[in-house]
């Protein structure tokens, strides 16, 4: 067998004695001399235009070191992973409850509270749109733009319209996975300090500090090497932390300010705003022989995206893709629609839109396991990848292919450790 220096190798983790000691920094951690707490006045409507704001109240509480809204930001006021299709501070309507419309940073967090609760604004509402349908129909209010679709996609493999002729048994369903929130143990934090060269340094519980040092520089208006960004012990992730969360109002503030700008958002404000898990509905339908073999999928996938896109562009890259799983299938067509709605935004969230597709190709192999009287694992051991397999991109599986190995080591494991559970899959 191969020796490697890393792989099968006992390795001690990095931080591991930093975090059982309890000395780990993690973002809300850090404090330094005359530091400025932020807080951030969020819409309370889902959709609508902003006919006044009076920030003068809040910006004359003593205490107060500054007010800020989207006239403030010098340079770009669009951000987002893939499109840039979110705004700092709300500019031209809310899209969504919750966004951000003006910034605040004070001497105390309670001060800061009090600011925000010194913001008076009016709203002209809109009609919410928080449906897909809704969404898709042609008088819908539009979130963004003249259309409501975010983004398409469309995956063909083989002849699927002629493989239904060959199949013995064919099933259609319909599967639906709904909306989770990543609930990372620490919530959304961070620090925004400039330097004695002038260079605007950010400190957060982030996943993607290269990516946040580029929305700084382009919020601000400044070179990319002007601005500096530290991952602090993060708490957590999951995906929910390669969005910005408070970088660019912490930066923004200490801009204005010159003073060190923290921000710690509460459970209430974190859940709020932070991206969730796409929830999709997938109309399938299934075809294979009598002995178990598929034959064509044919798959029309939904989703409410939420107000902005974040990684919706490549969740539904990934969904289509994964549509029949890891078994073999000579026929596949996956159609993916992605609508822009008034609700949360939807991000990255643990697989990128693969657990969702597993809901529906795990459930097919059950229905057709049923429909043909036999054993589910035995049917998913017929269809299993294996070297050699072609998956519905036109990839060959060339090496290390281990599905196989492991439904015959689940199954072993299982019949010695609850052989009543496989008594009860076996067919009627």
């Amino acid at each position: 067998m191969k020796e490697y220096a890393v792989l099968a190798q006992d390795h001690v983790k990095v931080d591991a004695l930093e975090k059982v000691m309890g000395t780990a920094k993690y973002a809300a951690d850090y404090q330094m001399p005359n530091m400025l707490y932020g807080g951030v006045f969020r819409s309370i409507v889902p959709h609508a235009y902003i006919k006044k704001l009076d920030l003068e109240k809040a910006r004359a509480l003593p205490g107060v070191a500054c007010v800020l809204d989207h006239t403030a930001i010098p340079g770009k006021n669009r951000f987002g992973i893939i499109f840039k299709d979110e705004p700092c501070l709300v500019d031209d309507k809310v899209r969504r409850y919750g966004d951000a419309i003006a910034v605040v940073a004070a001497e105390t967090q309670e001060l800061v509270q009090e600011a925000l609760d010194l913001i008076e604004v009016e709203y002209e509402e809109l009609e919410a749109v928080s449906t897909f349908e809704r969404a898709m129909e042609e008088d819908s209010p539009k979130v963004h733009g003249d259309t409501n679709v975010n983004v398409t996609k469309h995956l063909e493999y083989g002849n699927v319209d002629e493989a239904w002729e060959t199949c013995d048994v064919i099933v259609e369903n319909t599967y639906s996975t709904h909306i989770l929130s990543h609930m990372f143990i620490e919530p959304d934090a961070g620090l925004a300090y400039l330097d004695e060269q002038g260079i605007m340094n950010v400190i957060a519980s982030t996943q993607n500090p290269h990516y946040d040092r580029n929305e700084v520089a382009a919020l601000l208006g400044v070179p990319q090497n002007r601005v500096r960004v530290k991952q602090a012990t993060t708490g957590g992730g999951f995906g929910g932390k390669l969005d910005i969360s408070v970088q660019l109002h912490c930066a923004l503030l200490a801009l204005y300010t010159k003073r060190p700008v923290k921000m710690v958002r509460s459970r209430t404000e974190s859940t709020m705003v932070s991206s969730k898990r796409h929830p999709m509905t997938m109309k399938c339908k299934t075809g294979a022989t009598k002995d178990g073999k598929l034959v064509a999928v044919d798959c029309y996938m939904t989703c409410d995206a939420g107000a902005y896109s974040s990684y919706a562009p490549a969740v539904i890259g990934r969904a289509p893709v994964h549509i029949v799983g890891p078994y073999d299938c000579p026929n596949v067509r996956c159609h993916a629609v992605f609508a822009y709605t008034n609700n949360p935004m939807c991000g990255a969230f643990r697989g990128f839109g693969v657990p969702q597709a597993a809901v529906c190709h795990e459930g097919q192999m059950n229905a057709l396991a049923k429909a043909l009287h036999m054993d589910p694992l035995e049917i998913r051991m017929i269809n299993a990848h294996h070297v050699g397999s072609v998956i519905p991109t036109g990839q060959e599986l060339t090496e290390s292919v281990g599905f196989m190995d492991t439904l015959k080591q689940a199954r072993d494991k299982a019949a010695e450790v609850m052989p009543e559970a496989l008594e009860r899959l076996k067919p009627e």
